[in-house]
């Protein structure tokens, strides 16, 4: 980096490689600070070079890892990901976002969630839909996990448009049970009831197992019928759907007590028999046999 006589400017490029094996070097001795130091040094000697920035915010993450600074790490890795966007590299740019948010999503899922969509955002621009999906997915299991039910029923919906754009039906189809069971948490049967209805458009959803137990499902939130919605909640097609949503299946409760009431009659008549429900009819006939007066 040095400049005399016969050196007018600074060799960034030698001094970026000098520094990349120095943050290797301190790294593998656990001189934490040191690695941090050097890949920070070897960044700023790339981006004076404007050259093509290499991929050292893992020996960086690394180290700030092992020194429990996740968010500072968090946030080097967004400044590195907006560096690559503009240097036309937006795969690596949204790679860095995705590993950002692993490494964050224990510690602040909210921030793991805007990662990831960050992330879903930069690979839809470059039609990369299936990419885009595994981003979306993360952050739609992590907002009903952290109990965002609004925000996730949105992150669902736009999943089930792409999932519709690229034909894969049958995702859809699995999209719109998670839907339901998200807006039936937020006690809005109505926008369930409307996104079953809306999803008759996708190819075979109509005639589907996924729509027939849909359609009992919300019969039985309706009735507050909690043994149906039980039932219908304990399908496999429920219970072995990402643990996020069928956790979501498993502790729905209908409103107004969730239990279907039955008549004391009905009861004592089932007690009784078939010969002692036609007696009782017979009494509730012969009650009004001479006419109301």
């Amino acid at each position: 980096l040095k400049t005399g006589f016969l050196k007018w400017k600074p060799d960034y490029d030698s001094a970026a490689t000098e520094y990349g094996k120095a943050a290797v070097a301190f790294k593998n001795a656990k001189q934490f600070d040191q690695a941090r130091e050097a890949c920070l040094r070897e960044a700023e000697a790339h981006e004076n070079n404007k050259a093509t920035i290499p991929d050292s915010s893992i020996p960086l993450t690394i180290a700030l890892q092992e020194m429990q600074r996740l968010p500072e790490a968090v946030q080097l890795i967004e400044k590195a990901s907006m560096m690559y966007l503009e240097n036309g590299t937006p795969d690596t740019a949204a790679i860095a976002l995705e590993r950002a948010g692993k490494l964050i999503e224990n510690v602040s899922p909210e921030k793991a969630v805007q990662l990831y969509q960050q992330a879903a955002s930069v690979f839809e621009n470059e039609e990369r839909l299936r990419q885009a999906l595994e981003m979306l997915g993360k952050a739609s299991r992590l907002l009903v996990r952290g109990r965002r039910l609004d925000e996730a029923a949105l992150s669902l919906q736009k999943e089930k448009s792409i999932y519709k754009e690229i034909e894969n039906y049958p995702t859809c189809y699995k999209k719109t049970i998670a839907q339901v069971l998200v807006h039936l948490h937020r006690n809005d049967y109505v926008a369930a009831e409307r996104c079953v209805r809306e999803s008759y458009s996708i190819p075979g959803f109509n005639g589907s197992e996924d729509c027939a137990a849909l359609e009992q499902l919300l019969e039985g939130y309706d009735q507050q019928d909690q043994d149906q919605v039980s039932e219908v909640c304990n399908l496999p097609l429920f219970k072995y759907m990402d643990n996020d949503y069928a956790k979501l299946g498993l502790t729905l409760v209908v409103p107004g007590g969730g239990i279907k009431k039955k008549s004391p009659n009905a009861a004592q008549d089932k007690a009784r028999g078939p010969a002692a429900v036609g007696s009782h009819a017979d009494e509730e006939e012969d009650e009004y046999s001479g006419g109301l007066c």
